[in-house]
């Protein structure tokens, strides 16, 4: 490819492997040394066959150093009359989209060999005339850089329709976004508000009630108001972010740091479950999206136990590592007995959204069955990004 950062004889690469430019050069030195040798009544070792090699490898600078492979070539055709070298350093510029610079060589080396009249002459009939072998490599190296212009827009027009495409996937990505986000405000927000609003309204009368009734009246109007504004952060996520996920938990307005993390176990065990917690470090220096990423793990375990196995104990073990974080969420079959789970409407996505969570912030997920009949779920999370890296099926 030519260089497009220098005007004129500018660099260029090569296009076509070492041992395709040694066997050109290897012929083009061997009939310049013949021809040499010949003129030189048969003595090998003569001022006149080393130039004649000499001049013809410089045909090999023609992409680092063209000016200085086109002065060499055209020294020798003018002053011994040996063409092919020539040819070859014309071709490679005309076939680079260099017009002027290769005919005013031509000429150069014609006006230079009639004066210099070496023992071989470029307008001999034995060459065919000057013209025709110029003619022909120049024709050939005018077909060549058209080709090489044709490749080039060709390429430039796939990566523009590339470009095209990824721009109106994202776009599309984009207006899905927002429709869910709007979607989502126009029935779960107008829902969770009427919630919060009839909670509200009975906690007003609390004294009137019973204290249990009252405890979980305030549980009710806690987790309503919590659950408005978790909707708030998530549809500003869907509205503002580009998919990244780091970014998305840095604009939440409230990131769960081991404050709301143990919050979240006591509203657990204000519902009657029965946690033991093992939380070791506190997690400030984790970035804002894998400090997210355990709160809704740990959250979304709670809740399958809650819904699954109810009365069962759960044990939520956190440990926060300087390289990586560590989190499992165990809990045991539900009691003999025990009351049958509330049919709660499920959407099927927590553990899937758990994934896609973990994969993308570079970390692993595992769930499954215990031995005893119990659930685990545990994943881990390094404290940096780390792409691409896999995320385990269920265990």
């Amino acid at each position: 490819m030519t260089n497009p950062g220098r005007p004129g004889l500018a660099r260029t690469e090569r296009g076509w492997p070492w041992w395709a430019e040694a066997l050109l050069l290897a012929a083009v030195a061997q009939e310049a040394g013949q021809e040499a040798y010949i003129s030189a009544g048969g003595t090998v070792l003569s001022p006149e066959v080393a130039l004649a090699v000499a001049g013809a490898l410089s045909v090999a600078l023609r992409y680092r150093h063209p000016a200085v492979a086109l002065v060499c070539t055209v020294a020798l055709a003018a002053g011994l009359g040996m063409v092919l070298p020539l040819l070859v350093a014309l071709f490679h510029l005309v076939a680079h989209g260099r017009l002027v610079v290769p005919f005013v060589a031509a000429a150069a080396a014609l006006a230079g060999n009639a004066l210099v009249q070496p023992p071989q002459s470029l307008w001999m009939s034995r060459s065919y005339g000057p013209l025709m072998p110029l003619g022909i490599v120049l024709a050939l190296g005018l077909w060549a850089s058209s080709r090489r212009r044709l490749e080039a827009a060709l390429a430039a027009r796939v990566e523009q329709l590339r470009v095209e495409r990824e721009l109106r996937a994202e776009q599309a990505r984009l207006t899905e976004r927002a429709r869910i986000a709007a979607e989502m405000h126009d029935v779960l927000a107008h829902r969770l508000t009427v919630l919060a609003l009839h909670t509200g309204a009975l906690q007003r009368r609390a004294d009137t009630l019973p204290a249990p009734v009252a405890d979980r009246l305030a549980l009710l109007r806690t987790t309503s108001t919590e659950a408005l504004s978790d909707l708030r952060d998530v549809l500003g996520a869907l509205r503002d972010t580009e998919g990244q996920p780091e970014q998305a938990a840095a604009g939440s307005s409230r990131v769960p740091g081991l404050r709301e993390l143990s919050a979240l176990l006591d509203e657990a065990r204000a519902a009657s479950q029965k946690i033991e917690a093992d939380i070791e470090g506190d997690g400030h220096g984790l970035p804002a999206g894998r400090r997210l990423a355990v709160h809704r793990l740990v959250q979304e375990a709670l809740t399958n136990a809650r819904k699954h196995a109810p009365g069962a104990p759960v044990r939520v073990t956190v440990r926060y590592g300087p390289h990586e974080t560590a989190v499992e969420v165990r809990n045991a079959p539900a009691p003999t007995g025990a009351e049958p789970p509330a049919a709660l409407p499920a959407s099927g996505y927590g553990l899937l959204g758990l994934t896609e969570r973990m994969s993308a912030l570079g970390g692993t997920l595992e769930y499954g069955p215990t031995r005893d009949g119990g659930w685990r779920i545990a994943a881990t999370l390094p404290a940096h990004s780390e792409p691409d890296a896999p995320t385990t099926g269920a265990t």
